[in-house]
């Protein structure tokens, strides 16, 4: 269903439900139409909206999926995935910044399958309701996450950024293969 029209729509409609500015600091609300990252404080902005657009697109979720969004901030994106979960699914957002965190938990306290968790520095997503069929990463990674790739059941999908470029990234099971190496000459 990735970038069919009927993704579109359904992306659009969570759009026109979850109000941009309900997730931004009162200081930054006169902002929430404008296409660009908007300061939550702590060192944290809420994603452009172009940006989370695509990358929903990319992530294809559909109702019943279960859902890790990683750094979830002020919980816009996490909202927005609720509504393409629909009831049967689940969304698990994770946030380090404890004020930041309490922001999404003030704006998604009564939200139905939604569950926020502050994360563990140490720990890498939320593995403890693995597998999740998507993962929503918004923060650049140096390189592919792969304690997050683990947390994807097989056929699940993780989008992301990694040094800059947005990537796409579906698992599809464990296999054996010799290290990829290089020749040296």
């Amino acid at each position: 269903m990735r970038g069919s029209a009927t993704a579109d729509r359904r992306i659009a409609a969570a759009f026109d439900a979850v109000a941009r500015e309900g997730f931004l600091p009162p200081d930054q609300r006169a902002y929430a139409a404008v296409d660009r990252a908007l300061p939550l404080g702590y060192g944290v902005t809420n994603s452009q909206p172009s940006t989370v657009r695509a990358m929903l697109t990319l992530l294809g979720v559909e109702p019943g999926h279960r859902v890790l969004d990683v750094g979830c901030g002020s919980g816009w994106s996490t909202a927005l995935l609720a509504r393409l979960t629909g009831r049967s699914g689940l969304v698990v957002g994770v946030e380090l910044v404890p004020e930041v965190l309490a922001m999404a938990r003030a704006r998604l306290a009564r939200s139905p399958g939604v569950e926020l968790h502050r994360a563990d520095p140490a720990v890498l997503g939320w593995p403890a309701a693995a597998p999740y069929d998507r993962v929503l990463v918004s923060a650049d990674a140096d390189a592919l996450p792969n304690a997050l790739v683990r947390q994807l059941r097989p056929g699940g999908v993780l989008v992301g950024p990694v040094a800059g470029e947005m990537l796409r990234v579906e698992r599809h099971g464990r296999y054996v293969f010799v290290p990829l190496r290089t020749l040296d000459r």
